[in-house]
């Protein structure tokens, strides 16, 4: 299964620059929508309830401009979202500054801007801390070693930069050592920090775990045998003190 792709929406009620910056997004991320009011981005994000972010306009047509819709998505989405405008006057700046944007980029930007304005809002939306370097031979930067969780997804660090993963598409956790091994149904992803700490960002009623050094997706689950759970090619261990637990969910197989 290939990754998912960020997905993002754009807000600008200039229909041209709109479609110029869709165009240069596709590159590397899945582009929702435009939009071009408050009404029709309200629209777009009840129709589409898997968006990511939004790239939005400050000055919109109609009543309501773009910071009167942040703070529909505040309330109602809870969705991070960056601000566009070629505005800079203190009083629009503090207005916008009240909605807590997860960033801020002023028009015209180039290409490079974009992917870092929406890695730094996503990691500023996620509210989780940086987990420290450990001093290894090749030590990970803190930055290599960010997880993301906004709703039902986890957005992992590769190649420096963000995939989005939906949780249902994790199938276990492996530690070695200091270092977290997160594995989804097509792909890895390699973290140097404990793995109680990724277990700390899971929902425990969809993620358990079995062993010390694995924690494992119930749903990713194919099948048993003994003290073995079956998951893709592995066959994972279940520790004595988890077999309980653990075989009392599979029980209805």
């Amino acid at each position: 299964m290939t990754p998912e792709r960020i997905k993002v929406l754009i807000v600008e009620d200039e229909i041209l620059l709109a479609q110029d910056i869709a165009l240069r997004l596709s590159k590397q991320y899945d582009v929702a929508g435009t939009a071009s009011s408050v009404d029709e981005a309200i629209l777009l994000l009840e129709k589409y309830q898997d968006i990511d972010i939004l790239l939005l306009d400050i000055m919109l047509e109609g009543e309501q401009d773009g910071i009167d819709l942040a703070k529909i998505i505040n309330d109602r989405f809870h969705l991070p979202f960056i601000f566009l405008t070629s505005h800079a006057d203190i009083a629009l700046v503090e207005r916008a500054k009240a909605v807590r944007p997860a960033a801020y980029m002023l028009k015209p930007f180039n290409d490079r801007e974009i992917p870092v304005a929406i890695e730094l809002a996503l990691s500023n939306f996620s509210y989780q801390p940086k987990e420290p370097v450990l001093h290894k031979k090749n030590p990970f930067l803190p930055t290599e070693n960010e997880v993301l969780n906004i709703s039902d997804r986890l957005f992992l660090k590769k190649d420096n930069h963000f995939q989005r993963v939906s949780l249902s598409d994790i199938s276990l956790l492996e530690a070695d050592g200091n270092y977290t091994t997160i594995y989804t149904q097509s792909d890895q992803y390699i973290y140097s920090t404990l793995l109680r700490k990724m277990e700390e960002k899971l929902p425990s009623n969809q993620f358990i775990r079995v062993h010390r050094s694995f924690i494992i997706n119930i749903d990713a689950v194919n099948g048993f045998e003994g003290n073995l759970l079956f998951i893709q090619d592995k066959r994972i261990s279940v520790a004595k003190q988890y077999r309980e637990t653990v075989f009392s969910i599979f029980s209805p197989f």
